[in-house]
């Protein structure tokens, strides 16, 4: 398959020559062929030229759950995958939220094999724990072998610090990666959401900052203690972000992520009991996202992830309390983020760190694998439900205002178009 992109912006900018430059870019069975001011076609091939049309490097998600196995009703595997690729995201990791949760080789085999078709490509996570219930390690070593980039108990706090400690020790064998939860579910209680005057306005439980901030510095210590590599996923609060850059500046190996909306909506959103804006960790005040937002530009937040976590109707249209947590957000990443922070820094953010956990990094070369999202910068909308293309409709974006469309992907020599 050949593909020509036609006076396509460029937008990396550690290629000073062709940031923020029109280009055309000859694509022949997958790889880059050709950057050229201007290429004219030969032979069959599959003309991209429309209006404002830029491209980067293929985006990469940190932290997406699906439902299957066991919850595919909520998500496929195979829509999960189009509904990435269609966002602009050429590499996802998966999280480990399905049911049952791979705690074994055979678990990641079955994962990797199931999206091994699909232009996006799938990276999977496997349980730190034995079913995720923090009383023994899961077989890391041997998922580790069999394609499991990482080890995490999806959402689930590891309780026993003892088992933290061994995991860090054991996992530096063989580079292994682990992640930890920051609540400690001692602090958080019965809370669903941020503990202040929102959460006291509406009477609800409050989750308290102190919660998150306690299991990162129990995390922290344990890692100076050990060595090891040490990823701690969706921070939400302001003393999060202080802990993480005093560990940086100590040398620590350790990396963390934010989830896009606790960049952007506070808890004040809550005010109208949505249960689409109840998420794990809860939404935060403006304090805390300005002070998230200054992590993110400084360098001390290594990833935005989508958190993408969907849940069918059942689980969400009942009772504030009853309402499951989660946000699906692949399809409006992009333009949330994009609204925030403008195109470069967006693109920089969606593009970096997949050599953390291992993933080669993609080239904007000639001679080397085309892996690109292709996208605009300035259409100005509002999300709409109309624009989810997840199974599962849970969206806390819908009305909110978005900079930039995703036009479509290509990696894995496939072209997925948003049309």
């Amino acid at each position: 398959m050949n593909i020509l992109l036609k006076s396509v912006t460029i937008v990396h900018s550690k290629i000073k020559s062709l940031h923020l430059k029109k280009r055309d870019i000859l694509i022949k069975n997958g790889v880059i062929a050709a950057i050229e001011t201007s290429i004219e076609p030969k032979g069959k091939t599959n003309i991209i030229n429309e209006k404002n049309l830029h491209v980067s490097l293929g985006w990469f998600d940190s932290g997406v759950s699906f439902g299957e196995p066991g919850y595919e009703e909520r998500e496929t595997i195979e829509n999960g995958l189009l509904t990435a690729a269609k966002s602009g995201f050429t590499d996802i990791i998966l999280n480990t939220s399905s049911h049952p949760t791979p705690d074994s080789s055979s678990d990641i085999v079955y994962l990797k094999n199931a999206a091994k078709d699909f232009l996006t490509k799938l990276h999977p996570l496997g349980n730190l724990t034995v079913k995720g219930e923090s009383q023994a390690l899961a077989e890391l070593y041997d998922m580790k072998n069999a394609g499991a980039i990482g080890f995490y108990d999806y959402k689930h706090p590891l309780t026993n610090a003892n088992l933290l400690k061994i995991a860090l020790q054991y996992a530096q064998n063989f580079d292994g990666l682990v992640f930890s939860f920051p609540m400690d579910t001692s602090i958080s209680g019965k809370g669903i959401v941020n503990e202040g005057i929102t959460s006291t306005k509406l009477g609800l439980k409050g989750i308290p900052t102190l919660a998150e901030e306690l299991q990162i510095a129990r995390d922290l210590f344990i890692l100076e203690y050990t060595g090891g590599k040490l990823f701690i996923p969706t921070i939400s609060t302001a003393n999060s972000v202080k802990l993480i850059a005093d560990a940086k500046k100590k040398g620590l190996q350790v990396y963390c992520s934010v989830a896009v909306h606790n960049l952007v909506i506070s808890d004040e959103a809550l005010e109208d009991f949505d249960t689409q804006y109840k998420v794990m960790p809860p939404l935060r005040t403006a304090v805390d996202i300005k002070a998230l937002q200054k992590g993110v530009k400084n360098g001390t937040i290594d990833f935005v992830t989508s958190d993408h976590t969907p849940l069918n109707v059942e689980l969400k249209h009942v009772e504030f309390d009853n309402a499951c947590f989660g946000t699906i957000g692949l399809e409006s990443t992009f333009g949330m983020l994009n609204e925030l922070l403008g195109i470069e820094d967006t693109i920089e953010l969606l593009t970096k760190g997949r050599s953390v956990f291992g993933i080669k990094e993609p080239e904007l070369k000639v001679e080397q694998p085309a892996n690109l999202s292709l996208f605009t910068t300035d259409d100005a909308y509002k999300f709409s439900e109309d624009q989810i293309l997840s199974s599962s409709k849970n969206s806390m974006a819908i009305g909110k205002p978005m900079k930039g469309k995703v036009v479509g992907s290509i990696a894995n020599n496939q072209l997925i178009l948003n049309k």
